[in-house]
């Protein structure tokens, strides 16, 4: 998809060094990343509603910042090319850290809501059933590291790169969340407040990384 689209939107498209064209590559990339989050967050968001699984709750609030994470990779190729004004003569790039800093901060408080309330899952579990959407997320969250390593390496983009990796920790949290789902399914084991609880660490994580690094 991404390589159809850079045909369409991307004129020397494979020009990796010309500013112009690594902006452009930043740009398409991260609106992809924000529509397929954005997406999988609704979905999972729906699918724990239904379901009362906590872990998947939780896992759609980690791809509703991996959401904002895209917007910041984002801000940052856009104001890259941004030149230095009277009122900032060493140009906009500060802007990046504070949103970072504030999308930092939102993280954090996901987590810690959402390990909350996966402790109260813990003391009193719930049946849950719904197998589907965290199966196709980690298929998406495939693609999405599979696009950014490639095109993170070409352009050089550290920003990309890091995405990769997310994408990647992502899958990794995704199917501790669908094995919590199929172990209550076929052996009536339901450890999905500690699932739940386990993903809400990984956003704690993340969190405090992003806060470090911003």
């Amino acid at each position: 998809m991404i390589a159809l689209l850079a045909k369409v939107f991307i004129k020397d498209r494979q020009n990796y060094s010309d500013g112009t064209v690594r902006k452009k590559y930043g740009t398409l990339t991260g609106i992809t990343g924000i529509v397929l989050n954005v997406f999988l967050f609704i979905g999972k968001f729906i699918a724990g509603s239904i379901s009362g699984a906590i872990s998947i709750m939780a896992d759609a609030f980690n791809n509703l910042s991996d959401a904002g994470s895209s917007v910041i990779s984002l801000a940052g190729f856009m104001m890259a090319d941004k030149k230095p004004d009277p009122d900032h003569p060493f140009g906009h790039g500060r802007m990046e850290y504070i949103s970072g800093l504030f999308v930092s901060v939102l993280i954090i408080m996901m987590g810690f809501e959402l390990g909350k309330t996966s402790v109260s899952k813990i003391i009193s579990p719930e049946s849950i059933l719904a197998v589907i959407i965290p199966a196709a997320a980690i298929l998406v969250k495939l693609y999405m590291f599979a696009y950014n390593r490639i095109y993170g390496r070409r352009i050089n983009s550290a920003s990309m790169k890091a995405t990769a990796l997310d994408s990647i920790s992502d899958v990794v949290a995704t199917s501790v969340v669908l094995i919590s789902i199929l172990l209550t399914k076929f052996f009536g084991i339901n450890i999905d407040g500690y699932a739940g609880f386990a993903v809400s660490v990984f956003i704690l994580i993340t969190g405090i990384k992003s806060i470090k690094e911003t």
